[in-house]
């Protein structure tokens, strides 16, 4: 089975003045292949930055602690390195690659993980039948990549990818952001069904609580001033939607972001 381990991270971003401002206070989080955990937390206190700290994103500087995957050094390794071993991150905000068709995109990405190209008598009826099951037109195959795209067509195609990529641990960053209650059904049938194959560890960022109507994690993180405060089950995610966020953001400790 698949283990992500952070340890003890701690991630700062440097200034327009060349200052660094520290984000992350600390993080210790474990993910097994076949988990689903939902980090929880308000706007500004770190969560995103963790995601992007765990893919490679330039901006932000890794000041202490620890990645690994399987055993493997995350930290040292690339962007792409990071991809084929098993990582990937579905994005809050997907990025427009004109000029690039979403088949072309995809299979790219297949051959560039797997190491060869996926049979094309295959692959066409594996990208169609993804595309199917998150409701998608199959002519988006040929269009560029997320342009012109809804911010839900957006958001079904962050999941197509992670079906037909098949990456050890994914991290969702806001996957419910934009989506209205039709495209989130779908995203979130879309994430189960990847989850219930026990072959991907999920990590699901969000600070409100109505994905997890549909996606039911088997741990609950609560983030606020750049670590891991509190953590429990399902029923952590009832209770934060009952009292919100204030009480963890009162508590002492260091204002981080």
């Amino acid at each position: 089975m698949s283990n992500l381990e952070i340890r003890g991270l701690k991630v700062s971003v440097k200034l327009p003045d060349g200052q660094l401002k520290p984000i992350l206070a600390g993080v210790d989080l474990t993910v097994r292949a076949g988990e689903t955990h939902a980090i929880m937390g308000p706007n500004g206190s770190g969560k995103s930055t963790l995601a992007y700290s765990i893919a490679g994103h330039p901006k932000y500087q890794i000041t202490g602690g620890s990645v690994t995957l399987d055993g493997a050094d995350v930290l040292s390794m690339t962007v792409d390195e990071r991809a084929r071993a098993g990582l990937f991150l579905a994005m809050q905000y997907p990025v427009e690659v004109p000029g690039v068709s979403v088949a072309n995109f995809l299979r790219t990405a297949k051959t560039a993980i797997d190491g060869e190209a996926p049979k094309l008598r295959t692959w066409a009826g594996e990208l169609r039948g993804a595309m199917e099951r998150l409701q998608m037109d199959p002519a988006f195959a040929q269009r560029n990549v997320n342009e012109g795209f809804s911010g839900g067509e957006k958001k079904r195609h962050e999941i197509v990818q992670l079906e037909l990529l098949k990456p050890k641990i994914a991290i969702l960053d806001e996957t419910d952001s934009g989506l209205d209650i039709d495209a989130l059904r779908v995203v979130s049938e879309g994430v189960n069904r990847i989850g219930a194959t026990g072959e991907t560890g999920l990590l699901l960022i969000t600070h409100y609580t109505r994905i997890l109507r549909y996606i039911t994690p088997d741990y609950v993180h609560v983030f606020a001033r750049g670590r891991i405060v509190e953590e429990g089950g399902p029923e952590l995610a009832e209770k934060l939607e009952a009292e919100g966020y204030e009480r963890y953001l009162a508590e002492t400790g260091p204002a981080t972001a």
